[in-house]
């Protein structure tokens, strides 16, 4: 299913830059543009998961500089089945954390240091456990692609608007390349949105079932959800932004009201229930 999803987003990144290329050159620019997309594709295959990480400033660690963020990773690996993934650490005092990578071979688990710091060994395992839970489903490839394509696809309905703004009239072409530009603007930010609600919201109930699974202790991972999600409303992640908001446990962004209907997270509330009757059936 993950492989399916991954093969739309890539050919539907395709689609639209077609359809920009045709609105702004013609033949011409749709020949651009699909060379363009191609290029795009394969660089968010290959490359998407290095951009996240140099985004958000993560380091590597290893055994010896990370220990025991390290050690937990191992154990819950082999736990989970999987080659052991690379180890990043976000200077970052807002605990959290996202799984990144193309595959589980090519996998990579990034945390802040807010979460190493102010999470219990149980709770940490916990939300490393759900990571290695979305590299086991193979979400992880889906989640980067999706970043990419919904930063794409905001910068195309920023660059529609400029041209909106500054071109000039006064022919049929130039009122439909101002309606498709209109459009754009209009439905791509929604389009975004739409997207990322269904790629995250139920691959996270998913995760935190496996992740629980991983780790042996749900009620430690849902008293992690909460910790985390408490510190996100008073200080999001530098650099935090929605085209990544999907890719962590916990989204980043603060939002409350209408905000929360579009997050790209189950709510937090919903997740500890169901992780708290999962305890309750181990019992």
């Amino acid at each position: 299913m993950n492989t399916l999803k991954t093969v739309f987003l890539m050919t539907l990144m395709i689609v639209l830059f077609l359809l920009v290329g045709s609105l702004v050159g013609g033949r011409n620019g749709m020949t651009i543009a699909f060379i363009f997309a191609i290029v795009l594709n394969f660089g968010a295959y290959w490359f998407s998961d290095k951009v996240v990480l140099t985004m958000y400033k993560a380091k590597q660690v290893t055994r010896e500089t990370a220990s025991q963020f390290y050690s937990i990773v191992e154990r819950l690996a082999q736990n989970a089945g999987l080659p052991m993934p690379k180890v990043y650490v976000i200077d970052d005092e807002t605990p959290n954390a996202f799984a990144t990578g193309r595959s589980p071979e090519h996998a990579a688990v990034a945390a802040t240091t807010g979460i190493l710091n102010s999470l219990s060994e149980a709770e940490l395992s916990g939300v490393l456990g759900h990571e290695l839970a979305h590299v086991k489903h193979r979400d992880i490839l889906t989640g980067t692609i999706a970043a990419t394509f919904v930063g794409t696809i905001t910068y195309i309905a920023q660059m529609a608007g400029w041209a909106l703004m500054f071109g000039g009239k006064g022919s049929s072409r130039d009122d439909e390349g101002g309606l498709g530009s209109l459009f754009l603007i209009i439905l791509a930010p929604i389009a975004a949105t739409l997207l990322q609600l269904a790629v995250s919201r139920s691959r996270e109930y998913a995760a935190d079932a496996s992740g629980a699974q991983i780790s042996h202790n749900p009620l430690a991972l849902a008293s992690a959800l909460q910790k985390i999600s408490e510190a996100n409303q008073v200080k999001q992640i530098d650099n935090a932004g929605p085209a990544t908001a999907h890719m962590f446990i916990v989204n980043p962004l603060k939002g409350g009201g209408i905000a929360k209907l579009f997050s790209t997270h189950p709510t937090i509330e919903e997740r500890i229930n169901r992780l708290r009757a999962m305890a309750a059936d181990r019992m």
